[in-house]
């Protein structure tokens, strides 16, 4: 503790005092005095649909005729490609085998070799489009591993930027996305091979 009951987090080259401004980092007896609202309505959009949503998105979406609206942006031969709806970066893409399935060592060798020949076009039209400084790609297999699907496997493509990364997710559990997801879809379907 502090002066005035702050309480002071230390960081590699002691940015304390500075980071304490940025995120009103307060003593329980201030938290409780003063709130701050950080406010992300488009959380609630993520929080209505997790509970609503019934069936699989991998499996139900690709059978309606309703690309744009649903965000598919490539269809293939054993899997398509699919802008996440709540990405953790503008340009966060998935690619995922039509076929249910949650085991990646079951894959059939068809759908293991598009899945990541696919990502290579993502990457490609993401590069054109979006010009990001590097990516991330994984699958997340099980609840447990971070899976928000568990059901069914999918291939993550996630551009970054230098300095994407900021105290929003660690201190809010909040992420700002720059970019409204039509404006993305459209302009990586521009930028498609």
């Amino acid at each position: 503790m502090v002066a005035g009951g702050e309480s002071l987090i230390y960081f590699p080259g002691n940015n304390t005092k500075r980071l304490n401004k940025w995120t009103g980092l307060r003593s329980p007896e201030k938290e409780a005095a003063a709130v701050e609202n950080i406010f992300a309505p488009w959380r609630m959009q993520y929080i209505s649909v997790s509970k609503e949503q019934e069936g699989c998105i991998f499996c139900d979406f690709p059978k309606e005729d309703r690309d744009e609206e649903r965000l598919i942006l490539f269809r293939g031969r054993s899997c398509f490609v699919i802008l996440n709806a709540f990405p953790y970066n503008p340009g966060h893409l998935m690619v995922a085998p039509y076929r249910h399935t949650c085991e990646y060592e079951g894959l059939e060798d068809v759908e293991l070799f598009e899945m990541h020949r696919v990502a290579g076009r993502c990457i490609e039209a993401l590069k054109r489009a979006m010009h990001p400084q590097g990516f991330n790609l994984g699958v997340n297999l099980g609840k447990v591993a971070g899976a928000g699907f568990d059901g069914h496997l999918h291939l993550h493509v996630v551009p970054r930027w230098n300095g994407d990364t900021n105290f929003m997710p660690v201190f809010t559990d909040v992420r700002v996305v720059a970019e409204e997801l039509g404006a993305t879809y459209r302009k990586l379907r521009d930028c498609w091979i």
